[in-house]
């Protein structure tokens, strides 16, 4: 079944697309949290960016700097977040891997809760020992 963006990627609903190669396209998200708020995904549809192959996200990621650049250019925020995130425990709402290019602003209402656990080193070295890269 196709996802929201492939539907937007084949031209089955209206959006406003500001990039698209082989790969990886853009478009601006409808919500616009901020102004400028640019969605970057993958043609392809990955659910999550580790189903990616490494070399489709490294041009997601690439696009995703070149957005991040051209948006900064035009609307000057005095920040940016760049978010994705991979299925619902992770605030994923699309089942289709994509970023967020967002400009932020001082007071611009948008909040993130990041509630710290302080491990101590041992817990961080055990914690540390069960990633093995592939």
């Amino acid at each position: 079944m196709p996802t929201v963006f492939t539907r937007i990627l084949n031209d089955e609903l209206p959006a406003v697309k500001v990039y698209q190669d082989e790969r990886i396209f853009a478009f601006m998200d409808a919500g616009q949290v901020n102004p400028g708020h640019v969605l970057v995904a993958p043609c392809h549809p990955y659910e999550t960016i580790t189903e990616m192959d490494e070399d489709t996200a490294v041009a997601l990621m690439r696009v995703v700097h070149r957005i991040a650049r051209a948006v900064e250019l035009a609307f000057k925020p005095q920040g940016m977040t760049l978010l994705q995130a991979n299925r619902p425990a992770g605030w994923q709402t699309v089942p289709h891997a994509h970023m967020h290019v967002l400009p932020r602003f001082e007071d611009d209402g948008v909040g993130l809760v990041w509630p710290r656990k302080d491990p101590d080193l041992d817990t961080l070295r055990e914690y540390a020992s069960r990633i093995v890269l592939a």
